[in-house]
């Protein structure tokens, strides 16, 4: 539950009116509907008024709040290290490549490095994926856009989970390939 949700059913489990809550905590009786409708949020000192006159203490006040804040840092972090992923994935590609024919062993250990980073970008995504029991495409991106699928779309959509991921594993790995080979190809033509 949100703060919101929260503040309105306590005031009436308390039997008070919007007004009669605000002249308890010195505010206006605007500012508690605004808190109720979730159009603002009360400050710190509100909330240690809010959970005392409720006898409710401050993590039981805000408690689905905190979930949600977790959530949405969680699926923050899932988009920097899909970036990062990304990045090293294609300076892998477009950067290593070339520099394994212009320095040798030392671009070998370049695209290493890139690679490196890669795939330890791609393993903080999958503990967070892990962390938060995420399998598929539609559940990521429920995920990343603060929703949530019903247990019964869960169940749906992980019908046949392992051939698409055995399918987007060699995908990748085909357009990695291919775009290796192009990459090969521009750099002998320009060194020739």
């Amino acid at each position: 539950m949100k703060v919101y949700q929260q503040i309105k059913k306590y005031r009436k489990l308390c039997n008070f009116s919007q007004e009669e809550l605000a002249e308890k905590i010195y505010v206006s009786r605007q500012t508690i509907s605004n808190w109720e409708n979730g159009k603002s949020y009360p400050d710190i000192d509100n909330l240690l008024r809010l959970s005392s006159l409720f006898e409710i203490s401050l993590d039981t006040l805000i408690k689905g709040d905190v979930d949600l804040m977790k959530k949405k840092l969680s699926s923050h972090d899932m988009d920097i290290w899909t970036g990062v992923m990304i990045i090293f994935w294609l300076l892998a590609i477009f950067v290593g490549i070339p520099m394994t024919y212009f320095l040798g062993w030392i671009g070998i250990g370049v695209i290493a490095t890139l690679f490196v980073i890669y795939f330890a970008a791609a393993v903080r995504v999958d503990l967070i994926k892990k962390k938060n029991d995420l399998k598929t495409y539609k559940e990521i991106v429920a995920f990343t856009n603060n929703q949530e699928l019903s247990l019964e779309e869960k169940v749906k959509d992980r019908q046949g989970y392992w051939k698409r991921e055995l399918l987007l594993i060699l995908v990748s790995g085909l357009i990695t390939a291919f775009l290796s080979f192009i990459v090969i190809i521009i750099v002998k033509m320009i060194l020739y």
